[in-house]
């Protein structure tokens, strides 16, 4: 077989119609096209949503702004991606309109099989079109996640914990679910820190060390208005309880557990220097005195009743 011939052989093979899409044949070398060309629509997508994240990650801008370029390029990935398959079909010479009656009797019968992936990518494009959720919140979600928002994808969102650990949480749940932001809109919150002293300790002297100690941490705000305060909260069992009510910068905000622990060390600290007692747990013991009746038997010796009534330890002769 000579070189000609297989040339025919492979044109041939081309050109050879392997199926119909309504009134449309698709043939080898259109399909083979329309794969390249889809893969290189999804290929120039993604390319173009990293270089606009790279483009905002270098230029050190606000966390907002950071929120708003992610949010762009998310939203233009999904676009190249819907027009390129469109321009791709019509480029195949595919009428839409059959390409859409095929979808929807496919759609209906995928969407029982796949709803929550369906559900989980339609709960993503409405979270970064009304940007209730961005990139960089710290998010308190009602299933105990908690930590910042690193990504927001098409079936999920990836919160990161402050222990560095990576959880990819379904779209769906900030929909449906409760979920706390903490720096949704100010970006300062107010922390409480209980503590307890012993009964006896001066109020005032209370608060002055409290004060002192929230003043030790920086990111603390002690501006009008915002100035951290002290509150008898209860009377306890074995203490007088307080809280120390503090204003927090984002930054000790979005890091509540260890800024409470620094608040907890300063608050130690401050109440050590003032000789203010930290209570514990007590128990007084009252003994009091009294009587023992004592039986004896005929043969001198204590009654069964009288040895029951004895302490133990106790001899009976």
């Amino acid at each position: 077989m000579n070189l000609d011939a297989i040339v025919d052989r492979m044109l041939s093979w081309w050109s050879q119609p392997l199926f119909s899409v309504g009134s449309t044949s698709i043939n080898a070398g259109g399909l083979l096209t329309g794969i390249g060309f889809l893969l290189g629509v999804w290929w120039l997508a993604g390319t173009l949503e990293r270089t606009l994240l790279r483009v905002a990650g270098s230029r050190n801008q606000e966390p907002d702004m950071r929120a708003r370029v992610h949010m762009l390029s998310r939203l233009l990935r999904y676009a190249v991606w819907v027009i390129g398959t469109i321009v791709g079909l019509n480029y195949l010479g595919i009428d839409l309109t059959s390409v859409a009656l095929l979808g929807s009797a496919f759609a209906v019968g995928l969407g029982f099989g796949l709803q929550n992936i369906f559900s989980n990518f339609a709960a993503g494009v409405i979270i970064l079109l009304e940007r209730s959720l961005k990139v960089g919140d710290f998010v308190d979600l009602q299933s105990g996640v908690r930590g910042h928002v690193r990504e927001i994808a098409m079936r999920y969102t990836r919160v990161t914990t402050n222990d560095a650990l990576d959880v990819l949480v379904p779209n769906s749940e900030f929909i449906n679910g409760r979920v706390v932001s903490w720096t949704f809109g100010e970006s300062f919150r107010r922390m409480h820190v209980p503590f307890g002293v012993a009964y006896g300790t001066p109020k005032e002297k209370v608060r002055d060390a409290a004060i002192l100690a929230a003043a030790q941490v920086e990111g603390i705000l002690d501006t009008e208005g915002q100035r951290p305060v002290v509150w008898l909260i209860s009377y306890g069992d074995n203490a007088v309880n307080y809280e120390l009510v503090v204003w927090a910068d984002r930054e000790l905000t979005t890091h509540p557990a260890s800024t409470h622990a620094k608040l907890m060390w300063a608050l130690d600290d401050e109440l050590s220097r003032a000789g203010i007692e930290i209570p514990f747990p007590q128990r007084d013991l009252h003994w009091r005195s009294g009587s023992l009746p004592v039986v004896i038997s005929r043969a001198g010796a204590p009654s069964n009743r009288a040895r029951d009534a004895l302490p133990p330890g106790a001899a009976s002769d």
